[in-house]
């Protein structure tokens, strides 16, 4: 398919008069297609589903999880994969970005990097990938080389692989174990894909990474209790959490967690268990870091 054919290149209706428009109305319009974005993630949650699944099992497993992309596609990888430690408390190998033009061109755009197949291949064969691995290919056009030569080698090895495009019958997806094409149709700014399609995939990859990390235990109700306190603004995050699920007193929030050394789930397991902090440790050791687990075991065994 020639990319003048592609939906992610054709002009919008709605913005055909764009450089004769008020501000206010550049602003309604860029609004309005952007709404269109949520729904067109939802048509395809049934592939997010299927991908988390597989990718939850890879991770589970002690597999990694890759983002390959270029230019926009790239930055959205490295966006959501250097998150996941702060956020997560993974270790930086657990979510990886390989870009094309390396990390440099996260800042500096390293052009015709993308068109090459082979460099995606070589550049995602440089991390040592494993049949336990997964791999999603990021290309807006569905149809840019670099991620596809890395997708090529990914079923070669034998890792799981998506492909995440904004286009119907894209050729990564040829190359992927499941496809999410999410369609939000031509950009307010022709071919400008950093806008809608960008948004999209960045829904998708939050979805991804929060949905897995969820099933891997990273999170309690709907809190970061693996939250690396690394800062004043994390720190206070940590303690309010620990009151908001135990309902001590800021004070003895702080306490345990200066025993926990600022570790969460420990300092939960060990004021709803009345446990010690290596009882603690040792209960979300045995649960697989489940937190909820943990405190059941603990109660179970008292």
């Amino acid at each position: 398919m020639k990319i003048s054919a592609l939906t992610t290149e054709q002009r919008n209706e709605n913005s055909m008069a764009l450089d004769q428009m008020s501000t206010s109305d550049i602003l309604g319009v860029i609004n309005q297609e952007d709404k269109k974005v949520a729904i067109a993630v939802e048509a395809v949650l049934p592939k997010v589903e299927e991908a988390v699944e597989h990718i939850y099992n890879a991770l589970a497993k002690g597999g990694r999880l890759f983002y390959v992309g270029a230019g926009t596609s790239g930055r959205l990888g490295v966006i959501d994969a250097s998150e996941c430690p702060p956020t997560f408390m993974t270790s930086k190998d657990m979510v990886q970005t390989v870009m094309a033009g390396g990390m440099s061109a996260f800042v500096d755009a390293v052009e015709g990097t993308e068109d090459n197949e082979l460099q995606g291949e070589a550049d995602l064969k440089e991390r040592n990938l494993t049949e336990n691995d997964a791999v999603i290919g990021i290309t807006a056009s569905g149809r840019t080389p670099y991620p596809i030569g890395a997708l090529k080698l990914a079923r070669e090895i034998g890792a799981f692989t998506v492909g995440l495009s904004c286009n119907d019958n894209s050729l990564i997806s040829q190359y992927a174990d499941c496809a999410i094409e999410v369609v939000v149709g031509p950009e307010v700014l022709t071919g400008s894909t950093r806008m809608k399609a960008a948004t999209a995939h960045k829904m998708v990859l939050n979805m991804i990474s929060t949905t897995t990390m969820v099933k891997l235990g990273k999170v309690y109700e709907n809190l970061m209790v693996d939250v690396h306190a690394s800062n004043y603004k994390l720190l206070e995050r940590a303690k309010h959490t620990l009151t908001e699920i135990t309902d001590v007193s800021y004070e003895e929030a702080e306490k345990v967690l200066t025993l926990t050394n600022n570790e969460v789930k420990p300092a939960i397991v060990m004021i709803e268990g009345n446990v010690s902090f290596n009882e603690a440790k040792d209960a979300i050791r045995q649960s697989k870091g489940y937190v909820r687990k943990a405190i059941d075991n603990v109660k179970y065994s008292i």
